[in-house]
């Protein structure tokens, strides 16, 4: 159980669905209810359909091309700091893309974005990939990983239903309520970010010596 709550944590805390909140409300604010409610369907579907592939499929891309497990997690340790700065800074939605010249105009052409934007990168993101990766090599036992996936379904579950309640959130906490949730998230994003790194960084120095 503790591994399924620190997996969920930490997963949770990376993807941090309330910081998608505004966006999805901005994308959705034309749909209908039974139209939103899909795209929050589609949308938790898409992204725990790409963690489950990125954490089963990840150590053998890994393979392929050469890079070990320690490298991994150092590089998806930065990536996880630099989005907890974003969320300490209020750029959430800058650090993923969303405010390039163009992408806004491009993403309400969309007939659908429950792929993209929203799973991929504001939700399934390079920092979110990263760690689970990490954790498929990290914990060999069955039971440990039937666990994570628990965990990861869990986090896709909550998601659909913050998105699904996206409007009554954003009316009740409000843009500042929203940010004031982020920032103190994006500190517990650079924590886990700088573990990561720490640890492995660790690793290395005791191989090489």
């Amino acid at each position: 159980m503790d591994l399924f709550i620190y997996v969920f944590a930490a997963l949770f805390s990376v993807m941090n669905p309330l910081g998608t909140v505004p966006v999805f409300v901005g994308l959705t604010q034309n749909d209908s209810p039974q139209e939103r409610a899909t795209t929050s369907m589609l949308a938790a579907l898409n992204v725990f359909i790409i963690l489950l592939i990125s954490f089963f499929t990840g150590k053998y891309i890994l393979q392929f091309f050469g890079i070990s497990i320690y490298s991994l997690k150092i590089a998806g340790g930065l990536i996880i700091v630099t989005s907890g700065f974003a969320l300490l800074t209020g750029s959430f939605t800058k650090h993923k893309g969303m405010e390039k010249k163009g992408v806004k105009e491009d993403v309400f052409q969309k007939e659908s974005v429950s792929l993209t934007p929203l799973a991929i990168p504001m939700l399934a993101g390079p920092g979110s990939i990263s760690m689970l990766i990490g954790m498929f090599e990290e914990y060999q036992l069955g039971w440990d990983r039937t666990l994570a996936v628990l965990a990861i379904f869990a986090v896709c579950l909550s998601t659909y239903l913050i998105l699904r309640c996206a409007h009554y959130i954003a009316k009740a906490l409000g843009a500042s309520g929203i940010n004031a949730v982020s920032r103190i998230i994006g500190f517990i994003v650079i924590a886990i970010g700088i573990e990561y790194i720490a640890s492995s960084v660790t690793a290395v120095l005791g191989l090489s010596l």
